[in-house]
């Protein structure tokens, strides 16, 4: 199976941070901080629609709260944010500035920004999604957000966004061939379940974007594991008890 979504959104990281570098100057402060809300509003939507696919709702609402409460026990969103930096390293050498003020909040931008792109709930979910089933939908509508993303992000950091195309693809590559190996153990219930789950991660992300609520959207990561089991344990264990 060819990796069409994982493909799609690396290209859309690259082409939007070339696109950002070359005609970022002209833009308005107004018109990116504008077209940044709406897509907050699109990632709720993407997140509702995945959402009505829901089979089981005690399994899926506990792998959410027990997969949150274990993300921020074990510092998840905090090795994530360390991880980035360590990228961060290399990449940020083709930046060629100063070690002043400015340099730093562009470096801390850019650790930012790797966070967004290759450990967003929504491309986890949408390349674990694609490696199982096929469906290729989240990871395409994550791209369209994604080039228009890189393309804010590009006006103040440069061209330096599209280099981050490259961890993403190794990291949203290894999360699709790993998903093929899982897929044969599991049911429909079991894949609806977790596509609601990835669900809650987007509208989550959707908050964040809107600036309404910080969600802890890397901490939630563990609920996408806990999905499938918690499924699979109220579907034969807990509903035959009822």
């Amino acid at each position: 199976m060819f990796p069409t979504g994982v493909v799609m959104n690396v290209a859309a990281v690259f082409l939007g941070g070339i696109i950002g570098a070359a005609v970022g100057s002209r833009l308005s402060d107004n018109f990116k901080n504008q077209l940044s809300s709406i897509f907050g509003v699109c990632a709720m939507g993407m997140g509702i629609s995945a959402i009505m696919l829901m089979e089981n709702m005690p399994a899926v609402i506990f792998s959410v709260i027990v997969g949150t409460a274990l993300g921020l026990a074990l510092h998840v969103g905090e090795n994530v944010t360390k991880a980035a930096g360590l990228m961060q390293k290399p990449i940020a050498r083709i930046l060629k500035t100063d070690a002043s003020a400015e340099d730093e909040q562009k470096k801390a931008l850019l650790v930012t920004i790797i966070v967004l792109f290759c450990a967003s709930g929504t491309g986890i979910y949408g390349s674990i999604d694609a490696g199982m089933t096929g469906n290729h939908s989240v990871l395409i509508s994550k791209s369209i957000l994604d080039i228009f993303t890189a393309l804010i992000f590009a006006c103040q950091l440069g061209y330096v966004v599209s280099v981050i195309a490259i961890p993403q693809f190794v990291i949203f590559y290894a999360l699709f061939l790993c998903a093929r190996l899982i897929y044969p153990l599991t049911t429909p219930a079991m894949i609806n379940d977790f596509k609601a789950c990835g669900g809650m991660l987007l509208i989550a992300t959707g908050f964040r974007m809107l600036n309404l609520k910080p969600l802890p959207t890397a901490d939630m990561i563990p609920a996408m594991i806990l999905a499938m089991p918690c499924s699979w344990a109220w579907t034969n264990l807990i509903v035959p008890m009822l």
